[in-house]
């Protein structure tokens, strides 16, 4: 834990309650950590933020254009959505553009919930593999063995010819080789790997740079293309990415994932910002993100104000009454 800093404190009654510890690292297309807080370098698994990156052999092979994918299917291949009407659609348009039928999805089935922390779905509601979060990458992976040749029964093994391409575009696109990507399981079933904040952080800024980027110049202009035009597809109704996204006004391109991993890279400074919080606490992920991007000096007065709410500043009893507060006390370090 030495390398990891508090970030964000909870008091009850004045009374501190919870200290959240975490690490951040804000880097260019480089590599070169411009700011951090904590051990820029601390590894961690990236989760649901590694989706654009895991897109990365549809788009290099031609897929968008086999298929004839709009920006709103690639957006649904980015995203961690909440299984609303609108993004069943998607699912369902990508998979008939591939031929295939949502039953050769490997997700699993997940009830989808109506916004960042809200209800569960009503008793008796039916769904499927479509409703998943991760249903648009796996759509997205399906369709890359369709246009490949290659077998849709094993597409999650780690030695599926899809992803061992994807393990080598994450790989080229963060800057480290394939050896130096610890790999896990995510809870979608599909590999995911580990890697420092500062190259996570790094492989978004080379996706915000678009067609600036000498190797995945078109790919990374269509993914940021699409998701800061459709938010709500990567994400969901009330969601933190949809919140964020809309909030810079298509130069951000943000990216939640979970247990408590976040980063935001902005088009216009090629940068980004990579964040974990070790607890997985989504309230603190989202506190110490907006303060983050208020230190970097990335928010304006209209900015700050749209993103107060997921400061989640009080903290209220279940009938609405503040009881306690929520701050951040961390203080960006500049340069490596």
């Amino acid at each position: 834990m030495a390398d990891l800093v508090p970030l964000v404190e909870t008091t009850r009654g004045g009374t501190r309650e919870c200290l959240h510890f975490g690490a951040l690292a804000v880097t260019d297309v480089t590599g070169r950590v411009l700011a951090h807080a904590g051990d820029p370098h601390w590894v961690t698994f990236t989760r649901s933020t590694l989706k654009p990156l895991q897109a990365l052999p549809f788009l290099q092979g031609g897929g968008v254009q086999h298929f004839q994918f709009t920006p709103s299917n690639l957006a649904l291949l980015c995203a961690s959505h909440s299984g609303e009407p609108m993004h069943v659609r998607e699912v369902d348009d990508i998979l008939a553009k591939a031929g295939i039928g949502y039953q050769r999805l490997q997700c699993g089935c997940q009830p989808p919930r109506a916004g960042e922390l809200g209800p569960p779905p009503p008793p008796g509601a039916a769904f499927d593999e479509r409703h998943h979060n991760c249903s648009g990458k796996h759509s997205g992976f399906l369709a890359w063995c369709v246009q490949h040749g290659a077998p849709m029964g094993t597409y999650l093994e780690p030695a599926h010819p899809l992803q061992q391409s994807v393990r080598d575009h994450v790989a080229e696109a963060v800057g480290l080789q394939q050896h130096q990507m610890p790999m896990g399981i995510d809870g979608c079933s599909a590999p995911n790997y580990a890697m420092p904040l500062a190259n996570l952080a790094r492989g978004f800024a080379r996706l915000a740079s678009g067609t600036q980027d000498a190797r995945f110049g078109e790919s990374f202009a269509a993914v940021a293309d699409a998701m800061t035009a459709h938010p709500d597809l990567v994400s969901g109704t009330g969601r933190s990415d949809v919140a964020f996204m809309q909030a810079g006004r298509g130069d951000w391109v943000t990216k939640v994932g979970a247990d408590g991993v976040q980063v935001v890279a902005s088009r216009s400074r090629g940068e980004a910002l990579a964040l974990k919080i070790s607890d997985g606490s989504k309230p603190a992920l989202y506190a110490a993100t907006v303060e983050a991007l208020d230190q970097l000096g990335w928010l304006d007065a209209a900015q700050r104000e749209v993103l107060r709410p997921w400061r989640w500043e009080t903290i209220a009893s279940v009938k609405g009454v503040p009881v306690g507060e929520r701050r951040p006390v961390f203080r960006l370090a500049r340069g490596a």
